[in-house]
């Protein structure tokens, strides 16, 4: 039987990162309100749920910071400290997506976005954010793994990151679908430079969830 080390500790890194995940998850909802209301051109409220997102972004910042400096040195870790590392610069790189993405917008008027596009940005954009509760849902999963090392506890967690990666391949595809579209459209140069862009950076928000699901099932691995 194995020891659960992490109970050793007064503190789990986990807990940290759990508390990084709450501040993508609350940046993800308000990523969604400010989109939606860019898209919508009722765009009276986007630059304070613009500032609301960044202001989560700083949030997780310092949590990040917490996790980074308090892990206990020479002292025997459930799993290699450089993978609680590697993990939390994806799940950061989430938030941090939030905000690229919302300056991109900012650069141009919300009416340069042709209507027949922005049902289907709209849908990309909850295909992308829809995983972030699977990432709060697999850190909590992970949590009691590393505490009990139940292998029915570990195939919950790999499922979790499964379902991540198929997550993101579902975004691929309408991502690939959008710009095919795009460049299908008779469309001045600016506006297509501008919605390519866009598709991408939304893009990279599914590609760091997938990658921190990846990062947890390598602490996982036996």
């Amino acid at each position: 039987m194995r020891i659960p080390i992490l109970s050793m500790f007064m503190t789990s890194p986990f807990e940290g990162l759990q508390e990084h995940a709450e501040k993508v998850r609350d940046g993800a909802a308000m990523f969604r309100i400010a989109v939606k209301c860019y898209l919508s051109a009722e765009c009276e409220s986007f630059e304070r749920a613009r500032q609301e997102v960044s202001d989560l972004e700083h949030q997780a910042d310092a949590v990040k910071r917490r996790i980074r400096g308090h892990l206990p040195k020479g002292t025997l870790l459930p799993v290699d400290k450089f993978q609680i590392f590697s993990y939390l610069k994806e799940q950061d790189k989430v938030i941090d997506c939030f905000e690229h993405v919302l300056d991109w917008l900012a650069f141009r008027p919300a009416d340069k976005i042709p209507e027949y596009f922005r049902g289907d940005l709209f849908f990309l954009v909850d295909s992308v954010l829809n995983p972030i509760d699977r990432l709060n849902e697999m850190l909590i999963d992970a949590r009691r793994y590393f505490k009990t090392f139940s292998e029915e506890d570990r195939k919950i967690v790999k499922e979790h990151v499964r379902e991540l990666r198929k997550k993101e391949g579902q975004a691929d595809v309408l991502e690939a679908t959008l710009k095919h579209d795009i460049f299908a459209k008779e469309i001045d140069a600016v506006t297509i430079f501008h919605l390519i862009r866009l598709v991408e950076m939304l893009g990279e928000i599914a590609d760091h969830v997938e990658n921190a699901g990846d990062r947890m099932r390598a602490m996982i691995a036996k």
